[in-house]
Parts: structure tokens; C-alpha cells; sequence
């Protein structure tokens, strides 16, 4: 792992009691998650290494996490909830949408590199269903079939925009 990595993880680790530094396994992962767009099993094996656990630990935390990825994806993350109250306010409507906008299924990547496609559990604004969160950061409510349009177009325009 790169020295920069591993400085940021000793910085992490050092605001735990030396007992407690496993504590810092989900900032360890973030880290490696925002150097290389995702976490592999590799680097799951060494954040055990450095943080003195076992790699099945950090693996737990991993997978139970959907904030995690465990493989590339594409620049932009589409999470959207399928739990039961934005199921029955058109989440599943919303997912059929997006799937066909972009040509691929849940759990799925573009071939051009900029959109995956996955689900999410709960997102907590059962109010606003159907809902989505974008890179695990910003949230989208009330996500209509013109909403969900503009917000794809938005974001290929932003990716258009870079290139040029």
C-alpha cells in the first residue's frame, strides 16, 4: 500500500486507545474506497494486517456496509431503496426506468464507465420514497420518471463537461 495510505491510516488509528485500534477499520476502508474506487480483497487483507485482526473481520464489515464497494463501479452510484414503503410508492417503477434508461440491470455498470446500477436498503426518508442516493452522498426524493430523467442527463452532462 502506498506510504500516503498508510499514513492516513496511522492518523485514523491514533485517535484510539492502542487496544482499540481495530475501531478504525470503517475509516481504513473509506480511505482505500477513496484512493481506488473500491475495496478489494487484497486491501481488505492488509487493512486486517495493519489494524491486527482478522481478515474475515474486516470482510464482515465490507459486505454488511453497501457504502463498500467490492468492485469497481462507475463513476456515478446509483442506489436505489427497494424496501417495502418505497416499493409501494414506485420504487420498483423507478427501477424499471432506470434500468432501461441505461441499458443494464441492477447491479450492473455502463459500458461507457459512468453509471452503476444497485439496490439499497432503507434510506431512512420513507416520506420521500421512491428514493436514491448518488455516491452514498447526495440524496434524491420523490424520484418520478421526468426526475429520474433529468437527474441522468444532469449527470452525463457533468461527465461531457470534464472531457471538454
Amino acid at each position: 500500500m502506498k506510504a500516503e495510505i498508510l499514513e492516513r491510516f496511522a492518523r485514523e488509528v491514533a485517535k484510539y486507545p492502542e487496544a482499540g485500534k481495530q475501531s478504525a477499520v470503517m475509516a481504513c476502508l473509506a480511505i482505500v474506497q477513496q484512493d481506488e474506487g473500491y475495496v478489494s480483497l487484497q486491501r481488505e487483507r492488509e487493512i486486517a494486517e495493519y489494524l491486527g485482526m482478522a481478515p474475515i473481520a474486516v470482510h464482515e464489515v465490507t459486505t454488511f456496509y453497501n457504502m463498500y464497494n467490492q468492485h469497481p463501479v462507475g463513476k456515478f452510484k446509483l442506489n436505489v431503496c427497494t424496501n417495502l414503503p418505497c416499493q409501494l410508492r414506485d420504487g420498483v417503477t423507478a427501477l424499471v426506468h432506470l434500468e432501461k434508461k441505461l441499458g443494464i440491470k441492477m447491479g450492473e455498470t455502463t459500458a461507457d464507465g459512468v453509471f452503476t446500477l444497485q439496490q439499497s436498503e432503507c434510506l431512512g426518508a420513507c416520506a420521500d420514497s421512491p428514493v436514491m442516493l448518488v455516491n452514498d452522498r447526495t440524496m434524491c426524493s420523490f424520484m418520478s420518471n421526468d426526475k429520474l430523467d433529468q437527474l441522468i442527463e444532469g449527470l452525463r452532462g457533468s461527465v461531457k463537461g470534464e472531457a471538454a
